[in-house]
């Protein structure tokens, strides 16, 4: 299973650590776990669902409170197949662009 740190989640996502805070505390749906030294772990689930959430925020310019109500939307039940199809290329596409952003630092 996939876990990424603060610091990686905010790089993919291209925002600042105050902002992912935000968005973690107005979105029940995202929840990090925390590892042994109490640092903040995002799971691949989490990291879909932040990804999606920007761009529901910065692109379709919706408000933290619209965001959140499609997300609860898109994950309802008439979803979840094509999600979890979904879902699981996300992850594979997501690993490749830490492994690469990793080999290029």
């Amino acid at each position: 299973m996939a876990a990424y740190t603060s610091a990686e989640t905010e790089r993919i996502l291209g925002v600042k650590n105050s902002v992912l805070r935000y968005w973690v505390d107005e979105m029940p749906l995202i929840q990090p776990k925390k590892d042994l030294t109490g640092r903040r772990v995002f799971s691949g689930r989490d990291l879909r669902l932040l990804l999606r959430l920007k761009y529901l925020l910065y692109e379709r310019r919706f408000t933290i409170d619209g965001a959140r109500t499609q997300l609860e939307k898109e994950l309802s039940g008439e979803w979840q197949d094509l999600r979890a199809e979904l879902d699981a290329v996300r992850s594979e596409l997501l690993d490749l662009l830490v492994r690469l952003q990793n080999r290029i630092e």
